[in-house]
């Protein structure tokens, strides 16, 4: 796609009613491309786009044809009602995640110490310690480059985290906590899904084990009883056909209720139990 198709000249309205995307990825890009609000998008409908309005736009437009995700391309994402910035270096909020938080945040005790493991863009750890600013949270992650990230999104966000440069359990030393959460790359070496859509351009070792799809999920468990207190929960998102196989897994490892919950699209997609 070039500047061509969509001139100088071209109406915001007119830009709205006829696009080679999505509506609701025109939409996002319009307003990213002009600084208008969706409110602005509907009240400025007769606003003429100059020339190099109508080269931005059409640039991230050629790249959203390509595939990119409108995440990557306008740098931010909301989840849990808050905003995220995001890049190739992280995996984007999805909203099936929030059921992570919802069931975190319902186990997580006054004053609790909470971890959130490979936290990624800090999605979940900021959304836990936005909504329980009493909570103690830490997250880690073997990625410098996510870790940055997320450090930013605590920050934009305003919530005190203590984030860790670790590979999974290695820096944590004797550390327990009252909770532990995480979303771990859980999508087996060679599945189709990650030749598809927007997971093409997201970091590989975010979404994929390079193994069978479980053992990241097997190492949390393992290692999670040690940095647990008493009672704690662990709850973990996995695939969509992996619910069984973790709750095995945390059956084996002694832990106590064992059970599996549904996402959005009444998938079971995270698994948790209790220790002791």
């Amino acid at each position: 796609m070039t500047a061509t198709l969509i001139p100088a000249g071209s109406t915001v309205g007119a830009l709205q009613q006829r696009s080679l995307l999505d509506a609701v990825d025109n939409r996002i890009l319009l307003s990213h491309a002009l600084g208008l609000s969706r409110v602005g998008l509907i009240t400025q409908s007769e606003r003429v786009l100059t020339g190099d309005e109508a080269q931005r736009l059409s640039t991230l437009m050629e790249r959203r044809l390509r595939g990119e995700p409108v995440a990557y391309i306008v740098g931010q994402r909301e989840f849990f009602g808050l905003p995220f910035a995001v890049s190739d270096a992280v995996l984007i909020p999805r909203p099936d995640t929030e059921v992570l938080v919802e069931l975190a945040l319902e186990r997580l005790p006054p004053g609790g110490r909470v971890l959130d493991m490979g936290t990624g863009s800090g999605a979940i750890a900021v959304a836990l310690a936005h909504t329980r600013p009493d909570a103690v949270v830490t997250a880690l992650d073997v990625s410098s480059a996510a870790l940055a990230v997320a450090r930013r999104n605590a920050s934009a966000n305003g919530v005190n985290i203590t984030f860790m440069a670790s590979d999974w359990f290695s820096a944590l030393g004797t550390e327990k906590f009252d909770l532990i959460v995480s979303n771990p790359p859980y999508i087996a070496s060679g599945d189709r899904h990650l030749a598809e859509g927007d997971l093409r351009f997201e970091p590989s070792g975010a979404l994929t084990d390079h193994a069978d799809g479980l053992s990241a999920l097997r190492t949390i468990v393992a290692g999670a009883a040690r940095h647990l207190a008493p009672k704690a929960w662990l709850l973990m998102e996995h695939g969509y056909d992996q619910a069984a196989s973790v709750r095995q897994l945390l059956v084996e490892a002694g832990f106590n209720q064992s059970q599996s919950w549904r996402d959005l699209a009444n998938i079971e997609r995270v698994s948790g139990a209790r220790h002791g």
